[in-house]
């Protein structure tokens, strides 16, 4: 599997947040599947349109992330 990076810095790790503004680190693969990085968690209750870089202050859809 490989993952898709923020195209600001190129850092591979982001979240996702739910409504009650709740993280859950996440992967983007290349295919632009979001993988949460505990593969027991459930992606239930988030949004997966929006995700937020864990490197800088990049965030949005996630089919504007690059490959690196």
């Amino acid at each position: 599997m490989r993952k898709l990076v923020c195209p600001q810095c190129k850092v591979a790790a982001v979240y996702v947040k739910n409504e009650k503004g709740d993280r859950l680190p996440v992967y983007v693969t290349d295919n632009g599947q979001i993988v949460p990085k505990d593969p027991e968690a459930s992606l239930d209750g988030f949004n997966l349109e929006e995700v937020f870089c864990l490197g800088c202050s990049w965030h949005g859809n996630p089919r504007r992330m690059v490959r690196y």
